[in-house]
């Protein structure tokens, strides 16, 4: 097709646009030739975006809506069948049928081990062709469901929007471009820029081949700090960080680059594991940018509830959801490698953090010192029952059912602070029951120093008040 004529379509589409669905079989009545309508209807896709056209299942095309996307999400049970049978073509495209067996599978179980020893030891992580292979295996499914739980954080307040220009720095082999695409409704309308070097960008052509009619990827195959994410002018809406931000040598410059090209209503949504050492990096960089009020404020979900007080404890702090099904893919890995479980991994535990160029948080509450007790101030209130807010930042930490205890914070803190249920009632169930990133008030709760843990334990008994505050 000549450029005439893509540019005929064009001026067709966005004058049928106000007046009815676009039929690419009328469109190809009015552009010299007569091209065939599948050529335009083909056309018409890849300028979607840039008309702000959804295609429709019956192959019309129409405006993407201007209400924000409405969250229907309960939560991921599994990663999809579709999708996972998309990553064993490949396996067996490229090691055979039995690809999971003999020197394949043992060469891949190899890789996961290195690859897992690499990552605990913080090391960089180096990814070839069987090492990409070998990620895709083992981390697709919990970076599909991670994704999901962060993005809903952003609808359940109407913040996500149904035409949307993502960019996600660091995308290895697709998990979270795979979630983004599960998590929308069909008539949302997605540009997705996907930054990845190594070889894992083939897995992700692959695995994001049939995107769906209105995600439209691409692959840029650069480093985060050689990408140019102002390259053609148009802000994004999201920009993703998903497991990356630990294999950077100065992330916090990285993060802080990307934030020139962020939309002024658009969020940064960083993810990293759970682990002590990617989780408390996460934070640091989350701290590094929010410390400048004019870059960016925590969304969730450590939120500041003190104006001018900044967090300065260790800030190791994770979510946990329902543990994924196996997937048939690992499943057939383990069992060939002796059915030790070694290579199943089906947990969805992670750090995470979103920040927003525009202020906006999950929840919007300022603490007062009238009726609140301060974190940053703690040693004064040793031994005495006091009143404050705090957001729940873990699920029990305690071995066993005795005495839960709860990781929780005010943006203010030096130390950790946690809350020990010791005597549960009605009025205080709330802090078993919250989830993580609630707010949560504390009446009557008795604050005491932990020697062993160089810690404050707050103490919820019989004569605490605990109080969900709703966003």
């Amino acid at each position: 097709m000549n450029p005439q004529q893509r540019e005929r379509i064009r001026e067709n589409a966005k004058y049928l646009r106000n007046v009815r669905p676009i039929d690419p079989e009328e469109v190809s009545e009015y552009v010299d030739g007569q091209p065939h309508p599948a050529v335009v209807r083909r056309t018409l896709s890849e300028e979607a975006f840039d008309l702000g056209l959804v295609e429709r299942e019956d192959g019309m095309f129409e405006p993407v809506g201007e209400d924000p996307v409405r969250p229907t999400f309960r939560g991921v049970e599994a990663f999809p069948e579709s999708a996972g049978r998309d990553l064993e073509d490949l396996l067996v495209e490229r090691f055979g049928p039995d690809w999971h067996r003999g020197e394949s599978g043992d060469r891949l179980r190899e890789s996961i081990r290195r690859l897992k020893d690499e990552y605990f030891r913080n090391e960089p992580v180096e990814y070839d062709e069987h090492a990409a292979l070998a990620y895709a295996i083992y981390h697709l499914p919990d970076n599909y469901a991670v994704v999901q739980y962060v993005l809903d954080e952003l609808a359940e307040t109407g913040l996500l929007g149904r035409r949307l220009r993502i960019l996600d720095v660091g995308a290895g082999v697709g998990g979270p471009a795979l979630g983004v695409r599960d998590y929308l409704p069909d008539d949302a309308l997605v540009e997705y820029h996907a930054v990845e070097p190594s070889p894992a960008a083939d897995v992700f052509d692959r695995l994001l081949a049939d995107a769906g009619r209105n995600v439209h990827p691409t692959v840029f195959r650069e480093t985060a700090e050689a990408f140019d994410p102002d390259g053609d002018g148009e802000p994004y809406d999201l920009i993703v960080f998903a497991n990356v931000l630990n294999e950077l040598g100065d992330p916090e410059a990285v993060v802080d680059r990307y934030l020139d090209a962020l939309a002024a209503d658009g969020a940064v949504l960083a993810i990293e594991p759970a682990d002590r050492e990617t989780a408390i990096g996460l934070r640091t960089v989350e701290r590094a940018v929010a410390d400048d009020a004019d870059r960016a404020a925590v969304y969730s979900p450590t939120l500041r509830l003190w104006p001018g007080e900044r967090p300065t404890d260790r800030g190791w702090s994770f979510d946990v959801k329902p543990d994924l099904d196996v997937p048939t893919f690992q499943r057939r890995l383990d069992e060939a490698g002796g059915a030790t479980g070694e290579f199943v991994n089906v947990d969805v535990q992670f750090a995470y953090s979103i920040l927003r160029p525009d202020g906006r948080r999950r929840i919007e509450f300022e603490a007062n010192s009238d009726w609140s007790a301060k974190m940053a101030e703690m040693e004064r209130h040793v031994t005495e029952r006091i009143d404050l807010v705090a957001v729940k930042l873990s699920h029990s930490l305690a071995e066993g059912d005795r005495n839960p205890l709860f990781k929780i914070g005010d943006g203010s803190q030096s130390s950790d602070h946690f809350a020990v249920l010791t005597n549960e009632t009605a009025l205080n169930a709330d802090l078993r029951t919250a989830d993580y990133g609630d707010l949560l008030s504390f009446e009557q709760v008795l604050a005491l120093w932990n020697d062993d843990e160089e810690a404050y334990n707050l103490v919820v008994d019989e004569d605490t008040v605990v109080d969900r505050i709703p966003a």
